[in-house]
């Protein structure tokens, strides 16, 4: 066989494909393994690069691979797309994952470590529960309303909502005891958001750089540890720019013949990270319209004299993601006077 300098591998839970090539880019290696076959292989081979596609046990494979000498690249699925020819099967995904692969100006995915991935793991738990505790908070809220019963928003004022309910003699016994089945659903989740937030808070204290991301108006310990946790490497992106257009939050572009035809927020990448960043944003300016802001932004308070509120907050968002990004990667600290020019650099 000739040398292999790249291969292409396409990963599913039993059946593994591979498309590998030579120097001139000609197809040597064509072949549908099983998992101990493919490790197999891969200890018998010399140090090669492997493309894989960033899904969900891509970045273990990439270890396992990494620690027996191989160079690992995971790609985006929407940037291997383009290569792959008509048709979709096995066999065509791992040739156009060889093929994007030797592209040089493919942008790839850093790798996470076990430790980056259990710090992860413990971000998407906290978002399943909230999720959870939400619906469950909306159920009450509705099956309560349709015995005329209602509450003012917010979380806290669920607990007062169902001693209403138990206390009142004209909701059905029936009904009393499925919302207190729904009370306990509630509590059981609002104890496990709390345990999972103290787990949060203290890995919070432990990373510097979350705790420098803190001191970014509108960006709190939550929103800097999911910084923190799903940006591991932000030096792959080039400016601020690119990694504000990562979280979706640059216009749509539609630009042609010179002509600058922008749209509303791509709404690309991750939607957590965006929608803190803009639920941080919108408290900032919630602060400034009331005069609470303790040092006011004059181009924020310029903003919002020509543009509607929530389009200042996804203005602001997208200037706190580009400061948050040069203090990642500068491991400077946030200078309140300075906000400006922390942007503009990048």
């Amino acid at each position: 066989m000739d040398q292999i300098i790249r291969i292409g591998l396409d990963t599913s839970k039993r059946i593994f494909q591979l498309h590998g090539v030579d120097a001139g880019e000609r197809p040597v290696l064509r072949r549908q393994l099983s998992r101990d076959q493919m490790l197999a292989l891969f200890e018998r081979l010399p140090p090669t690069l492997v493309a894989m596609e960033a899904c969900g046990a891509s970045h273990h494979w990439a270890r396992v691979l990494r620690a027996i000498g191989h160079t690992v690249r995971l790609i985006a699925p929407q940037l291997a797309k383009p290569y792959r020819k008509r048709g979709k099967n096995d066999p065509a995904d791992a040739e156009a994952l060889c093929e994007a692969a030797g592209r040089p100006s493919m942008r790839f995915v850093a790798v996470k470590s076990a430790e980056q991935q259990a710090a992860l793991m413990l971000a998407g738990t906290r978002e399943r529960l909230v999720r959870e505790r939400t619906r469950a908070m909306n159920a009450i809220r509705g099956y309560a309303a349709e015995f005329g019963l209602i509450a003012a928003k917010g979380a806290a004022n669920i607990p007062k909502l169902l001693a209403r309910i138990a206390a009142d003699p004209a909701v059905p016994a029936l009904a009393r005891e499925m919302f207190a089945l729904h009370a306990e659903e509630h509590a059981r989740l609002d104890a496990q958001v709390a345990a999972i937030d103290a787990k949060l808070q203290d890995w919070h204290r432990q990373n510097p750089t979350a705790r420098r991301l803190t001191a970014i108006p509108g960006i709190g310990p939550v929103t800097a540890s999911l910084l923190a946790m799903k940006v591991p490497d932000p030096a792959a992106f080039r400016s601020g720019r690119d990694f504000a257009a990562w979280l979706g939050l640059t216009p749509k572009n539609h630009s042609t013949a010179g002509k600058q035809r922008l749209g509303g927020i791509t709404r690309a990448g991750d939607e957590t990270l965006r929608s803190l960043l803009v639920v941080g944003a919108t408290a900032v300016i919630w602060q400034t319209r009331r005069g609470a802001a303790r040092r006011p932004m004059a181009w924020l308070v310029g903003l919002l004299e020509r543009k509607a509120p929530k389009l200042a907050a996804v203005a602001l968002a997208n200037r706190m993601a580009r400061i948050a990004w040069k203090l990642m990667t500068s491991d400077e600290v946030y200078h309140p006077a300075r906000p400006a020019a922390a942007a503009a650099a990048t």
